[in-house]
């Protein structure tokens, strides 16, 4: 397997990964899936945890519950899993005990299950969470998700496939195979952990010591679609799981407060702003095709230039609803003045944010993040042009939980490398010590 890229800083303690530079050279952008689930499928098994309205009346008509009656018990149904987080049949206080019998006797109200729960120094936490088998060749799949508090917000980072569909080259998610879609039920799901595990249900109280947002309003206030997988790839499980997230007298989260990232499948934008009309994020990083090729390999089927019209023709694009460029800043590849300008001549005319973010190392990593004072010289001159250019702050670094670090596979660090991220040293310092114990 080829060592790096030729536009890549090398990183001299970085082990191989999974893609090689010969396999991208001829042409490799996507992975296929091992698996394949019906799109809006149940996960695998009976609970009606993150089921649309659709097929919850569904499974109320699988078990005798008349035609007249399935309105009125989908919506008694949906205010209990969505509004009250219910986790049994015997809180739904409002159904006959005949039915509740028939529904317990056939279904579960049953979450994926937690493999395991991290918990940041900065308050950020990551869960990796098995979906149930769908199947025999299916052992149950891992997906990594990730939330991220703040004083006046909860934004959540879902993930949308198993693995991923593509493969940039600075991203951990990118090095892992790809198993399948994730299901509707398997998106929504995610949430419904979160919320457990925050207490952010009625009547329900954080863990103790859990930094949450203080404003009064829900722990979970944002999602984005920024986890493991390329969600246009599964964009119709991930419209229906926005559809079940945003619905008023559930979850009730607002469309302008979940944001869907793409790398560029250029072909499904415009559906995914009519019909789940969303914010939208684009995953740039790069202002020339050459090297958006290598960076972003899904770029040699849609160039900058159709990514950018189709941006231009988004439905709902205003300055009250602008598109967000993510920038990853990586040293001595993208990061220069000259990149910046073009980065700005190339937005002309797009109501638009550019996030910064500096670059989160991940075990075998071939960049090295930006210094500070080049991010710093980058966001000034994009700033003076106009655009907002926060630096998007890293959080779970520690933890493997910022931007572009997630793999479901959780890579184990040797004890000196657990102590030091103990310690409070960071990824950056953990994966600087090498093969050394």
């Amino acid at each position: 397997m080829a060592t790096v890229l030729d536009i890549a800083k090398r990183n001299p303690n970085a082990a191989p990964v999974a893609v090689s530079d010969a396999a991208r050279a001829a042409g490799f952008i996507e992975k296929k899936a091992e698996l394949n689930v019906a799109a809006g499928a149940a996960p695998g098994g009976a609970s009606l945890i993150g089921l649309t309205r659709d097929q919850l009346k569904d499974s109320l008509s699988a078990i005798g519950v008349p035609e007249r009656e399935l309105k009125m018990r989908v919506a008694q149904l949906w205010h209990w899993i969505y509004f009250r987080g219910a986790k049994n049949f015997a809180e739904m206080t409002n159904m006959g005990k005949e039915l509740r019998a028939k529904l317990a006797a056939a279904y579960t109200l049953a979450r994926p299950q937690v493999v395991s729960e991290q918990v940041s120094k900065d308050g950020t936490r990551k869960w990796l969470i098995r979906m149930p088998s769908t199947g025999p060749l299916d052992k149950g799949a891992e997906i990594e998700c990730v939330y991220i508090p703040e004083v006046d917000r909860g934004t959540l980072c879902v993930s949308s496939q198993v693995g991923c569909t593509l493969t940039c080259s600075f991203c951990h998610t990118g090095t892992q195979r790809l198993v399948r879609n994730l299901t509707s039920a398997e998106i929504v799901a995610q949430l419904i952990v979160a919320r457990d595990s925050i207490g952010d249900w009625p009547d329900a109280t954080p863990p103790e010591g859990a930094f949450v947002p203080n404003d009064g309003g829900r722990f979970v206030s944002n999602i984005v679609f920024m986890g493991m997988g390329e969600p246009l790839y599964n964009i119709g499980d991930v419209i229906a799981a926005i559809d079940v997230m945003s619905d008023g007298e559930g979850l009730t989260l607002s469309r302008r407060r979940i944001t869907v990232s793409t790398s560029g499948v250029v072909p499904q934008m415009e559906r995914l702003g009519a019909q789940a009309n969303t914010m939208l994020a684009i995953s740039l990083h790069a202002v020339r095709d050459e090297l958006r090729d290598e960076l972003v390999p899904i770029n040699r089927k849609y160039d900058i230039k159709q990514l950018l019209d189709a941006c231009r023709a988004y439905p709902g694009l205003s300055n009250a609803r602008r598109i967000t460029f993510e920038y990853v800043m990586l040293k001595g590849v993208n990061d220069s003045d000259a990149d910046a300008r073009e980065l700005v001549r190339l937005l002309k005319g797009i109501p638009a944010k550019i996030n910064l973010i500096p670059f989160n190392p991940w075990p075998g990593s071939k960049y090295e993040c930006s210094d500070w004072e080049r991010i710093e010289r980058f966001s000034e001159i994009v700033y003076r042009a106009g655009y907002a250019s926060p630096v998007r702050t890293p959080r779970g670094r520690d933890i493997l939980a910022a931007c572009g670090q997630l793999k479901s596979e959780t890579e184990k660090l040797r004890a000196r490398a657990r102590m030091m991220a103990e310690q409070g040293i960071g990824a950056e310092g953990v994966y600087a010590l090498g093969d050394g114990e």
